[in-house]
């Protein structure tokens, strides 16, 4: 069965390094497509590059909010024009991030709602860092689709029951890494047992957070299969239903990777 890694990053060093023999693995472990994720805007040209060297890579534009300090603050229309590229399939990642608090929150709510406009814009999907952020991310999130919807991604998800609920009734998907497979994330597996179908994605969030069984490795798109087989487990569904339906849900909410399949 085929599986496509909704969120790594191929342009840090621990992937980077070896990034052909990572596409291989990741090939030979039936994972066909793999979407690089940003963290800063200035490095558009490195994502794109990755993305134009590759078929089976497409990324996304964003600033992450331990980040927001680092570069300029890209306005939405800056975000919509970079994601015009053909490769270029979502915004973000942006949010916020009150574990490490590396930038002021007033400074990263503002940021974050930049990238919201520019989703809402663009009508490509959002991805969304929330950590230790459960309350303000949940307030945002209702405000800005009060005031026109947005597709969104709650990537990594590591947060409350409540948070969940509320990314499912606003329309967002939610999507598992590696963390899903730890033996203390039993109260992680129970929430993606309650995920309506329709919004289960699956990442690896590479080179971060392996799954088990290769916990302490470098992590790499080819062990998102440990987290659909996980994921299948807590839903007491066959791992080839699984792969199935992420796969599906995937090209759905990254419209452009859809139309490419669609076209080839």
């Amino acid at each position: 069965m085929s599986l496509i890694d909704s969120h790594c990053h191929l342009d840090f060093p621990e992937l980077h390094a070896d990034l052909a023999g990572v596409l291989a693995r990741a090939g030979q472990a039936g994972v066909e497509h793999l979407v690089t994720i940003s963290t800063g805007v200035r490095h558009f040209e490195r994502y794109r590059d990755l993305a134009e060297a590759h078929a089976n890579v497409s990324f996304t534009i964003g600033t992450h909010p331990n980040y927001v300090g680092d570069e300029p603050e890209a306005t939405a229309q800056t975000l919509v024009d970079l994601a015009r590229h053909p490769k270029c399939v979502g915004i973000g990642e942006a949010g916020l991030d009150y574990h490490y608090d590396k930038a002021p929150r007033d400074q990263a709510a503002r940021v974050f709602r930049n990238h919201i406009a520019a989703a809402r814009i663009s009508g490509l999907p959002l991805v969304i860092h929330s950590r230790d952020a459960d309350d303000d991310m949940a307030a945002i999130l209702r405000e800005e689709m009060g005031q026109g919807p947005f597709a969104a991604i709650l990537h990594c998800f590591t947060a409350s029951p409540a948070l969940a609920r509320t990314g499912v009734e606003l329309g967002l998907f939610i999507s598992f890494s590696g963390v899903l497979t730890f033996k203390t994330a039993a109260q992680l597996r129970d929430i993606a047992a309650m995920v309506p179908e329709e919004r289960l994605l699956v990442e690896t969030d590479a080179p971060f957070l392996a799954p088990v069984p290769h916990r302490g490795k470098t992590n790499e798109p080819a062990y998102v299969v440990e987290t659909a087989k996980v994921l299948a487990n807590a839903r007491n569904v066959p791992f080839e239903h699984m792969a199935r339906v992420t796969r599906a849900n995937t090209l759905r909410c990254f419209s452009k990777l859809q139309l490419a399949e669609q076209a080839a």
